[in-house]
């Protein structure tokens, strides 16, 4: 059997993207499985969700959302530290950066090889990465919640933490008033997760029990269409908690039995792939997920640095 193509490097098809309003002055750009970003009305000023990946990619979002509001970009809130979610950041020209603690320790620790590792997975979300100026850091942190004041009646938007699980550092956006949800990678919907950085456990308990709690109407997940209504919310929810206790369990009873790796992913992949295989980046994602699980069983709290040497290692092992 022939080796599957590295990662995402041979999806280089466009996709559809479509710019959902969700409420008065609240927006979600979905692309057939490509990361969603977002944007959230102030009474005069905007704030945005997400970055993706090039300054280029990012001035078509916000070209798209130009036909809605011409409102200045404020505030740019990074729902976590992944490349292709931060570096497009430069094309906003915001007044102030927000994200968590935890990622500004991790684009310090492991910004430079995550750069590196995501552009050989995913070459066709970084158009243009020469207009990439560098690394992008956050002007201001916090480690529970932060609330910013959208004037007028536009109620508040509440930044928040609800613990470690895509990565150290997830944080969610919420409007109370329009209950509308901005989850970031903590929830996807009809599309595979990434755990390469993940906190299985704590992920697929507590955190998602309070991303749960806010009892959502509307959510924006990382990738895939947005549900509507609580009951589309919470399936959304649901199933981003099934793929890891699936994958919790059956890395575990290999781990436990004293088996290999590629034993593993074997045992995963063929559990998962009936209701996940067909969805965006499952293949890609698969081998990275149930490296980081393993790891976890070996003791390894904090993850490991994925490099470009390392992708292709564990792809090799896995996926050839």
């Amino acid at each position: 059997m022939a080796a599957k193509p590295f990662a995402s490097s041979t999806d280089l098809g466009e996709k559809t993207e479509t710019l959902e309003v969700l409420a008065d002055g609240v927006y979600a750009l979905t692309a057939e499985g490509d990361p969603n970003v977002g944007a959230i009305e102030g009474e005069d000023f905007l704030v945005a969700f997400e970055a993706r990946a090039t300054p280029v990619a990012a001035r078509d979002w916000l070209d798209k959302l130009r036909e809605h509001t011409d409102k200045p970009v404020k505030y740019l809130v990074l729902s976590h530290y992944h490349a292709v979610r931060v570096l497009g950041a430069s094309a906003f020209d915001v007044e102030v950066i927000i994200a968590h603690d935890n990622t500004w320790k991790l684009i310090k620790e492991r910004g430079k090889q995550d750069w590196d590792s995501e552009f050989g997975r995913m070459p066709r979300l970084f158009r243009e990465p020469d207009t990439i100026p560098g690394l992008t850091w956050p002007e201001v942190t916090f480690s529970d919640s932060m609330t910013i004041d959208l004037g007028g009646a536009r109620g508040k938007l509440v930044l928040q933490y609800c613990g470690r699980g895509h990565t150290a550092g997830d944080i969610v956006a919420w409007l109370p008033r329009q209950k509308v949800l901005f989850a970031g990678d903590l929830v996807e919907a009809e599309a595979a997760l990434y755990t390469g950085d993940a906190f299985h456990t704590d992920w697929s308990t507590g955190t998602l029990d309070r991303v749960k709690a806010f009892g959502a109407e509307a959510l924006v997940g990382g990738r895939g269409a947005v549900p509507r209504g609580r009951e589309a919310v919470d399936a959304a929810i649901e199933q981003t908690r099934s793929f890891l206790l699936v994958m919790r369990e059956k890395v575990g009873a290999v781990h436990a039995r004293g088996g290999s790796l590629k034993e593993a992913f074997e045992a995963t992949h063929q559990a998962l792939a009936p209701k996940f295989g067909a969805w965006p980046i499952f293949e890609h994602c698969l081998p990275f997920d149930v490296q980081r699980v393993w790891d976890e069983l070996d003791g390894i709290d904090w993850p490991r640095i994925w490099t470009a040497e390392r992708d292709r290692e564990v792809w090799d092992e896995l996926q050839g």
